[in-house]
């Protein structure tokens, strides 16, 4: 495998295909072995732990390929679970869509939504404050305003 599909892998952008290090037989016995619970991982949904699901500091970031992903994002959002829904891998027709749901879904439970980026968008529950990020008590004139 050259340099340039070795990074391209690690970045996520083609899939990695290199057999050569991977025995399959040795990671299925570790996936048993532990806790019980193997390893799974939807890249289009992220949750955190269960330690931080029962402090209820939960953010969940979801990535939708199609119209159909928009039910997850409800479910998170309906759960009181704040939600960064990532539309830049989508189709604008289908990104439209979701986003006319997403505002209808924060409308609905007394929510929240918030344009991040381009394409990005948090949606926030109605007993989740967002800080943007300014000192409180600040003064106006700032640091750099000395006369």
């Amino acid at each position: 495998m050259g340099s340039v599909r070795k990074a391209s892998a690690w970045l996520g952008l083609v899939e990695d295909n290199d057999e050569r290090y991977y025995d399959d037989d040795e990671y299925a016995e570790g996936a048993q072995t532990g806790t019980g619970r193997a390893w799974m991982t939807d890249p289009r949904v992220q949750v955190a732990s269960e330690a931080a699901e029962e402090t209820d500091r939960r953010i969940a970031t979801v990535t939708p390929d199609s119209f159909r992903d928009a039910r997850a994002i409800g479910e998170l959002f309906r759960d009181g679970v704040p939600v960064i829904v990532n539309l830049t891998t989508m189709d604008p027709t289908d990104a439209k869509r979701v986003v006319d749901f997403t505002a209808g879904l924060t409308f609905g439970l007394r929510g929240s939504i918030e344009r991040v980026a381009t394409r990005v968008f948090l949606l926030t529950p109605a007993d989740t404050q967002v800080v943007n990020g300014e000192a409180v008590g600040r003064p106006a004139d700032g640091f750099f305003n000395q006369s």
